[in-house]
């Protein structure tokens, strides 16, 4: 696997990773409405891409497949991380988030930050986050709970 950092072109993979991942892992956890509220398959590839940009995003790859990203603020916020259907379960996600907290840390960035669905929560626990709140979100009328969850290093 090798972890690159993210370019424009790799958007609309990206979407599509999310969005198949969303309404096939997450699904049990989500109902459908939930799934669908969630990723709509709708994204603004412009508002993405500019947001993509503006984060350290990260972009894993096996054999030229994009097979997962991951992108954390300048503050510490973790805002996307997601691994596609089929490469759930090899260590992709932690290789990800391994790499975006040790170049934050770089960045004298301490605490890091996340909004975690209720399928993700076991993985940020077992990477050292806990549960500051649980969170509920509303999108197009449909109830999301999800986790917000912190972690703090040593400086």
């Amino acid at each position: 696997m090798e972890l690159r950092n993210y370019k424009p072109e790799d958007c609309v993979a990206l979407a599509e990773l999310f969005f198949n991942t969303v309404h096939s892992i997450n699904a049990r956890d989500y109902t459908n409405p939930q799934l669908n509220a969630w990723a709509t398959g709708n994204v603004d590839i412009s508002v993405w891409n500019k947001s993509f940009l503006a984060h350290n995003t990260l972009v894993a790859e096996i054999n030229r497949v994009i097979v997962g990203f991951g992108d954390m603020d300048d503050t510490g916020y973790l805002d996307k991380l997601f691994v596609h259907k089929d490469y759930q379960g090899k260590g992709i996600a932690a290789a990800i988030i391994n790499k975006l907290e040790q170049q934050a840390g770089l960045k004298n960035i301490s605490l890091f930050t996340t909004h975690a669905s209720i399928t993700a929560k076991p993985f940020f626990e077992k990477h050292g986050y806990f549960v500051v709140q649980e969170n509920l979100v509303v999108r197009n009328d449909i109830k999301l709970t999800n986790f917000i969850m912190e972690k703090a290093t040593m400086k």
